[in-house]
Order: structure tokens, then C-alpha cells, then sequence
């Protein structure tokens, strides 16, 4: 694997990313909520979650998916859910920002909770497993061991998802800072709706078919 394949597989990974999907979001709601450094929390899950993926991929898991119906439509489901329940959560919001210039405004919030809601919402798309499996071979040199090239796109699309991620939250902090009550509960509910938007399309997406 050359340097060149490197950054160019960088340089398409950032585009994929930047571009606005579940974890991005929930780290743009995190940012304003609790603060980038609480936010850390999440972009940890989220990029646990890459490994993951990569990982399952790695091992056929993202073939399965697209071989099979059921499998499919079982992991659709529960992602579409869970974004889902997120967004209703996010638009039934108050405004609970937990930022240092509104401390003790809303109930405490753990790190451990913020890491699993990111890894989860990840974890269960199914996009995301199809995605690598037809967007990783076209980086990887097949007369090379092969675990070792995927270690390394892991771990270079972890970086550029974390540095994606910490931009989201860091622009979600800043906006709470000036934002009052009432911009919060409408920045809670933009996200919210981004969410259930998201969680309708996952729901109508469709495994492609020969």
C-alpha cells in the first residue's frame, strides 16, 4: 500500500464523512450540550464503531449483509430505530445545555452514556457495513497481506472521523455559547428532525440486487 493510496483513501473518507450523517450530528448535539470535552466521549464510540465495522467487513460480515435479506433487514431495523428514538428524544427536548456558563441546568449526563449512544447508532447501520464492503477493496492491494492494509485504512479513517467529529462538536459548542434558551431547545430540534430523516431513509433502504 503505497503513500498515495493512503491519501487518497484520506481524502474520499473525508468527504464521506464531512458530509452530514447520524454520528456527525450526534456530535454537533453533544458539542452544545455538554461541551467538547465531554463530547470526546462520543466521538470515542463513534470511532470504536469504525473499527468494528472495518473489522466485520475484514471478516465478510458487510458480504453477509449483502447476501442476505433477513440479516439485512434485521440490523436496518434496529439502526432506523434506534435513530429514531433519538430524534423524538432530541425534539420532545427543553434545551438541557449542560455547558460551563449553564452547569446544573439539567441532569447529569455520563461519559459512559454519551460513549454508547455514538457506537451504537454506528454500529446498528447497515450502510455502513455495505459502504466499506464495496469502498475498501478498491483501496487494497490483493497480492499483499491483506490484514495488515486494513488495519491501516481502520486506523487512518478513525483519525479523519475523530478530527470530523471534534470540528461538529467544537461548532456546536461555540453556537451554544451564544445561543439562550429558546435557540437551544431549536438548535435540539433541528438535530432532532436531521435524526428522523436519517432514520426514515435507513428504513427505506434498499440492499442492492444483482
Amino acid at each position: 500500500m503505497t503513500e498515495m493510496t493512503i491519501l487518497a483513501f484520506a481524502l474520499v473518507a473525508f468527504i464521506g464523512i464531512a458530509t452530514p450523517g447520524p454520528t456527525v450530528l450526534l456530535a454537533l448535539t453533544n458539542g452544545s450540550r455538554y461541551g467538547v470535552r465531554r463530547a470526546i466521549a462520543g466521538m470515542v464510540g463513534a470511532v470504536l464503531s469504525d473499527f468494528v465495522l472495518i473489522g466485520a467487513v475484514a471478516l465478510g460480515l458487510g458480504a453477509l449483509l449483502a447476501a442476505s435479506e433477513f440479516w439485512f433487514t434485521v440490523v436496518k431495523w434496529l439502526g432506523a430505530g434506534y435513530l429514531a428514538f433519538l430524534g423524538i428524544m432530541l425534539l420532545r427536548s427543553k434545551g438541557t445545555i449542560q455547558v460551563a456558563n449553564e452547569a446544573g441546568s439539567a441532569a447529569p449526563v455520563s461519559s459512559a452514556a454519551i460513549f454508547l449512544k455514538s457506537f451504537l447508532v454506528a454500529v446498528t447501520n447497515p450502510k455502513g457495513y455495505l459502504f466499506f464492503t464495496a469502498f475498501l477493496p478498491q483501496f487494497i492491494d490483493p497480492t499483499a497481506p491483506q490484514a495488515s492494509q486494513y488495519a491501516m485504512l481502520a486506523l487512518v479513517f478513525a483519525v479523519v472521523d475523530f478530527t470530523v467529529m471534534f470540528g461538529y462538536a467544537l461548532l456546536g459548542a461555540k453556537a451554544a455559547a451564544f445561543l439562550k434558551r429558546s435557540g437551544a431547545v431549536w438548535l435540539d430540534r433541528l438535530c432532532g428532525g436531521a435524526l428522523l430523516a436519517l432514520a426514515g431513509s435507513l428504513a427505506l433502504y434498499r440492499r442492492a440486487t444483482a
